[in-house]
């Protein structure tokens, strides 16, 4: 955080947050204005805290402050569950929003192009369920609430996904209602699921230069124009240019259909408007969307976004966006210092060095993994 505290791997992992932009946006918005002790920083400070650590409530979290170590980076002595309470409900979430995508910025500025391996980013959604009699205001069914995260996803490198966009709704909302937030960039591909179809908006994107790669829906129709070769030994069934929709109703564009297998073996009929791919490469490109399950199951597992410490709406989007800011963090640790441990590894660490000295934590991270290790050892 700017020239803030640097000494421990609480503040080290906190560093890439600019303090100076965020204090300057909360004075903009008159956010501190009668605050004299708990500001918003330190709000933010302590729920990040809370997230690494995991903690189950307020009271929990509350009680973090009587650690030395934590009063002095806050630099309060105490907080009672009640005033945490009342600043969780009251911080504006488009602030927090800020503070992600200013950390979103700084990852890509930290990722040499030939990181950047892939041409297509990832659009998906997680839906969050939530108690009815506690949370009214997130429609969902008649007998459950719930919140829904929808995400824009890029590879950073290999193995690493990161949300460059996020847009929460009930989870009432249909997923093609946010078609026109998280798709809007020319030239780039988005792969999505059947969630996401809408054959008005695919004219659009074809007209415009927008690609996709999605699934169809069962009751689809098509009529194929033409079929393309394919090699012998290919895993791709069926290759074709075809008309979507009904002769009264139907797509202005030509699309591409192919006939393949997803990531677990299980046949699947692709809709692209990619033409200069051959079908095994868009088939690649639609098994690889399965890697946000992938980070959908790290989210829900090692940072707190499945329970909440407030039932307000303004409470549950504090808390989203301050778990998307952890994660970011961790992804920016593992950027900046190269290292090629998982970001499981670098939270485990951090969540038990988060008071020592930032070299203990830097001396873990530098150190190769072990199966690298051992490689390394064959070789010799």
């Amino acid at each position: 955080m700017d020239k803030d505290t640097l000494f421990s791997s609480f503040g080290k992992w906190l560093a890439p947050i600019c303090t100076k932009s965020f204090t300057e946006k909360v004075k903009e918005t008159n956010q501190d204005k009668y605050v004299k002790k708990f500001t918003t920083l330190s709000y933010l400070k302590l729920f990040l805290h809370a997230q690494i650590q995991q903690r189950d409530g307020l009271r929990e979290i509350a009680d973090d402050v009587l650690s030395k170590d934590f009063q002095k980076e806050l630099g309060l002595k105490s907080i009672s569950a009640a005033q945490l309470s009342r600043k969780h409900n009251q911080v504006d979430p488009a602030l927090l929003e800020h503070v992600f995508m200013q950390l979103v910025l700084r990852i890509r500025q930290h990722t040499s192009p030939s990181m950047l391996r892939k041409d297509f980013k990832i659009i998906d959604s997680t839906t969050i369920g939530l108690c009815l009699q506690k949370y009214k205001w997130a429609e969902f069914r008649k007998t459950k609430a719930g919140i829904k995260l929808h995400f824009r996803l890029e590879y950073i490198d290999d193995e690493t996904v990161v949300p460059e966009k996020v847009t929460i709704t009930s989870a009432k909302k249909n997923d093609r209602t946010q078609m026109d937030a998280l798709v809007n960039e020319l030239g780039v591909t988005y792969v999505y699921d059947r969630g996401y179809i809408d054959y008005g908006r695919f004219d659009d994107y074809c007209d415009r230069g927008i690609f996709f790669v999605t699934r169809t829906k069962k009751n689809t129709m098509i009529r194929p124009i033409e079929s393309f070769s394919l090699p012998p030994e290919s895993a791709v069934l069926t290759d074709e240019m075809v008309y979507v929709g009904t002769p009264q109703k139907r797509m202005e564009n030509v699309l591409r259909l192919i006939h393949t297998v997803d990531s677990e073996g299980n046949p699947v009929a692709i809709l692209t408007n990619r033409f200069d791919l051959n079908a095994e490469e868009i088939g690649q490109i639609y098994r690889e969307r399965w890697v946000i399950e992938t980070f959908f199951k790290w989210m829900k597992q090692h940072i707190r976004i499945k329970s909440f410490y407030g039932t307000s709406e303004q409470a549950v989007m504090n808390q989203v966006w301050t778990a998307l800011i952890a994660f970011c963090l961790l992804v920016l640790v593992k950027l900046e210092t190269g290292t090629r441990h998982s970001l499981l590894q670098l939270y485990r660490w951090l969540k038990i060095l988060l008071w020592d000295s930032v070299q203990d934590w830097m001396e873990r991270i530098h150190r190769l993994p072990q199966r690298i290790s051992e490689g390394r050892r064959k070789k010799q």
